[in-house]
């Protein structure tokens, strides 16, 4: 007996195609990305070179299933001291590699394109020069990140302290 191909949509931007089987279907890796999901004040400071707190820190930060359930769309708003911030990011896992991945696209013009690994409730971001340790207190209400920045490549120094409390 022959395996039958129907059709179907594979990838969005292909359209519909013949294709073998009944599709991706979203596994635990997926799930993992539901701790991230809901309205989060996020508040903190920038941390100074010589290691005290600079300028605060307040966004609004809301993580959400992108259609289809696959990727977190995370959008946040706020303030670094006097200055406007916010970014778009894209959270995904990629089935192939094994691995999360992070695209973040800064209100600056910026693109920052991290690797994202999880390790029970503690998630490491690490990209070119930036890394971040996000922690998950263990009912998912409170997040405590500490970011880092690296000028060398082999250095990392704290660059910021936040703490996001789930609102919603």
């Amino acid at each position: 007996m022959t395996e039958q191909t129907t059709t179907r949509v594979v990838a969005v931007n292909r359209g519909a195609e013949h294709a073998d089987g009944p599709g991706r279907a979203r596994g635990p890796q997926y799930d993992a990305l539901g701790a991230w999901v809901g309205r989060w004040i996020n508040e903190g400071h920038v941390i100074n070179d010589d290691g005290t707190a600079g300028p605060a820190i307040t966004t609004s930060d809301v993580y959400e299933w992108a259609p289809g359930g696959f990727f977190l769309l995370h959008t946040a708003y706020g303030r670094i001291g006097e200055t406007g911030v916010g970014g778009t990011e894209i959270i995904g896992y990629d089935e192939a590699s094994g691995n999360y991945t992070s695209h973040f696209f800064d209100s600056t013009g910026n693109v920052v394109v991290s690797s994202l690994v999880a390790r029970g409730d503690t998630w490491t971001y690490q990209g070119e020069t930036t890394r971040a340790t996000v922690e998950f207190d263990a009912d998912h209400r409170v997040q405590t990140v500490l970011h880092e920045r690296t000028d060398d490549g082999t250095t990392y120094k704290p660059s910021m302290r936040v703490t996001l409390t789930k609102i919603g």
